[in-house]
């Protein structure tokens, strides 16, 4: 069997999203149960493109558990990574839904989540040196020991893709400070960085799409890619600037589509598909999702995707 194509190494979750839209949680009376968390995510997302994709993370010893590694073998994801705290719980992730963009998040990661346990000794390091794409998440550098194993694993890196995700949660970090202290450190050993228009801000000191692009690449990036939501997306390489416009679709919930553009943003990156291509496409599949209510579960295939880029072309 050949290996991974793509390796994510970070959050992992249960989410349990409200079946009632435009209710608060105190009204809500069912929720649906899927799949969730960044890097679990995004290991998602790029085997639904046909990759074979892995996830490093860890989960509790609880019923949450074998759920999280069934569902990962159900999506095609190979789940070998996935660790067992003897003590933390696995977390879950409720949130409240008013479309078209307020989609508050309740973590319950108390008083800490397996995933931020990952510890150096539990790597890899063969086998995330020669993986085509490593994909890192900002979250997994909030803490210890999940930041030291994300650095030293980082620093394996000889080639191929390496994307940093900001991903920022404020909520998880002890200041805006210590996010971009750790951001720029990651940042050293990355090929490609992705974020929103605030989480760059984070890193680089401006929201601004061209102005934060570009600073990105003084760090010596390949590729920086600024998510401007209503405004579509940016792409910035040596060789200057891509665009894609927003697609409109009915928003059900925003909360996956990050994730989504992540999987496709390695589908395209993998394929060697120049910057316009690829973020076009990531962007298609993250209208896709929030179009839908789950995010694990209602990753894209290649298809769905090529399919509403035909169709707003043509609008």
């Amino acid at each position: 069997m050949n290996g991974p194509e793509v390796i994510t190494i970070g959050r992992v979750s249960v989410d349990l999203y409200p079946e009632q839209i435009g209710v608060p949680l105190a009204e809500v009376k069912t929720f649906a149960k899927s799949l969730g968390g960044s890097a679990t995510n995004v290991a998602v997302a790029a085997a639904r493109l046909g990759h074979r994709s892995a996830v490093i993370t860890r989960v509790g010893d609880d019923g949450f558990g074998p759920y999280v590694r069934a569902a990962l073998e159900g999506f095609g994801v190979d789940a070998r990574y996935v660790g067992t705290d003897p003590e933390l719980r696995t977390p879950l992730a409720f949130c409240e839904i008013f479309p078209p963009d307020d989609f508050p998040l309740l973590f319950y990661r108390e008083p800490k989540a397996p995933d931020s346990n990952i510890g150096p000794e539990e790597l890899d390091l063969e086998e995330i040196s020669s993986v085509p794409l490593f994909w890192v998440t900002g979250t997994g550098l909030s803490e210890e020991p999940s930041r030291g194993a994300t650095l030293e694993a980082l620093g394996a890196r000889s080639g191929g893709i390496t994307v940093i995700d900001l991903d920022y949660r404020p909520m998880l970090w002890e200041s805006r400070e210590e996010t971009e202290r750790w951001y720029r450190e990651a940042l050293k050993h990355a090929t490609v960085a992705v974020g929103n228009q605030e989480e760059v801000e984070v890193a680089v000191g401006t929201g601004d799409p061209h102005e934060a692009s570009a600073a990105l690449l003084d760090l010596g990036l390949d590729l920086a890619i600024v998510k401007r939501g209503p405004e579509g997306v940016l792409a910035r390489t040596e060789e200057g600037v891509a665009e894609a416009p927003p697609i409109e679709v009915e928003i059900v919930n925003g909360l996956g589509a990050g994730d989504a553009f992540g999987g496709a943003l390695c589908h395209g990156l993998l394929l060697g598909w120049d910057p316009e291509r690829t973020i076009r496409f990531a962007n298609a599949a993250g209208a896709i999702v929030a179009s839908r209510l789950a995010c694990a579960d209602d990753m894209p295939t290649a298809r769905e995707v090529e399919e509403l880029l035909e169709g707003s072309a043509g609008a």
